[in-house]
């Protein structure tokens, strides 16, 4: 597999819990990311940005949307994932 230089992954996230009570859901999962000292954490009022090395990100946020949908029940998560290594050279 080509590395293609991508060793850094920003993911910029937003989850909406499909409940009346959606605020506990959304300051749980954005805790447990906390969690983790390989990520480097950015929450804003809309969106929460996690950044880190490229798979490790990508198993660590699977592992807690998966985590988060058997709590929740239906959720919707909307995720841009950018290559941390190319942003700002204009790749």
């Amino acid at each position: 597999m080509q590395n293609n230089g991508a060793n850094k992954l920003v993911a910029e996230i937003s989850l909406y819990p499909l409940m009346e009570k959606y605020i506990a859901p959304i300051q749980s999962f954005i805790d447990r990311l906390n969690t983790y000292p390989q990520l480097e954490v950015d929450t804003t009022m809309t969106s929460t940005r996690v950044s880190g090395e490229y798979l490790a990100t990508m198993e660590i946020l699977a592992k807690e949307m998966q985590r988060s949908h058997q709590q929740i029940g239906q959720a919707i998560f909307v995720c841009k994932f950018l290559n941390g290594d190319a942003m700002g050279s204009g790749k």
